[in-house]
């Protein structure tokens, strides 16, 4: 279990684990939940250090109109350029590489943060992608790790394919992978209408697997 902390500027984050590489976690639209601290755990128990900055400040709901409006009323580049590179610096304090990862909105923030900051050694997203004037995927320059769902309406085949094109121009390696028969949040056990275990275990693992290689 992990533990609530203040970083510098008096941003809170969840803090899991004490040892290993550092990897920045992105919430959903949800806020900082139960969920959201119990994948930090989850990551952290894999060998990792996991931050999971509270971009809602504290706020959490259960209601999907109530999530987009908080969503919507985010600072999407204040958030990458204040919450996630902090979060990053704390994680790099005692040197060693930094990850970041992120589900659904965090996803799109994970891609603004491989873009946007300089603190970042590797980018995991599930099923999030910005507007693309927000952040050229062709200028990520770390390596990046991509799960989408065929089924899902806003991260649909369609923008998954021109991610995947602008992708290939930048200089970065970079994968992707897309899970047939799987909706948006499939990686969220917490709403069964969504959640598909055999993908959820099989992402989690190229994750785990990836981080591995490229923070080592």
């Amino acid at each position: 279990m992990g533990e609530m902390i203040n970083l510098p500027g008096g941003i809170p984050a969840y803090l899991s684990g004490s040892d290993g590489p550092g990897v920045v976690m992105l919430q959903e639209w949800w806020g900082l939940n139960t969920q959201m601290q119990g994948l930090a755990d989850r990551l952290a128990a894999e060998g990792f250090r996991v931050l999971v900055p509270d971009l809602f400040r504290g706020r959490v709901t259960q209601d999907a109109d109530e999530a987009n409006h908080m969503m919507n009323g985010l600072d999407w580049m204040g958030a990458t350029k204040g919450d996630v590179n902090a979060a990053a610096a704390y994680l790099a304090q005692g040197g060693g590489k930094v990850g970041v990862t992120g589900f659904c909105m965090g996803g799109a923030l994970t891609i603004l943060s491989s873009v946007h900051l300089d603190n970042i050694d590797a980018a995991v997203c599930f099923y999030g992608i910005p507007p693309k004037e927000a952040a050229d995927p062709s200028q990520i320059k770390v390596p990046f790790q991509g799960h989408f769902a065929t089924l899902d309406s806003w991260c649909s085949p369609a923008a998954v394919a021109a991610l995947q094109a602008d992708l290939a121009q930048s200089s970065a390696p970079s994968e992707l992978h897309s899970y047939e028969g799987c909706d948006h949040a499939f990686m969220n056990e917490k709403r069964p209408e969504v959640y598909n275990a055999d993908a959820a275990a099989q992402a989690w693992q190229r994750m785990v697997s990836f981080f591995g290689s490229n923070l080592a």
